[in-house]
């Protein structure tokens, strides 16, 4: 079973969502810049492979997603979701 998101919130970053998570998805802040630097968090290569993320942070119960600015957010958040639901929490090594 996956996480459960209990909230997603915009920031004053209009490219960037927070996903509030049930549970820790790191211990540690773990901001990963892009997806080559994913690679030994499944988590977060699995995001990354969403059209549209370009950076991510992982720190306790979320996950900051930044986008590029020319792809909507509604193309990319039921996505985020999708993978975080489907994701194994104990998949998430601190790099």
């Amino acid at each position: 079973m996956g996480f459960s998101i209990r909230e997603i919130e915009s920031t004053p970053n209009p490219n960037a969502m927070k996903f509030v998570l049930d549970q820790s998805i790191s211990a540690k802040p773990i901001s990963i810049a892009d997806a080559s630097q994913a690679g030994q968090h499944p988590i977060a290569a699995s995001l990354f492979k969403v059209d549209g993320v370009v950076r991510l942070l992982l720190l306790n119960d979320f996950v900051t997603v930044n986008k590029a600015p020319s792809i909507k957010w509604s193309a990319i958040k039921p996505k985020v979701v999708a993978i975080l639901k489907k994701a194994d929490p104990r998949a998430n090594p601190n790099l």
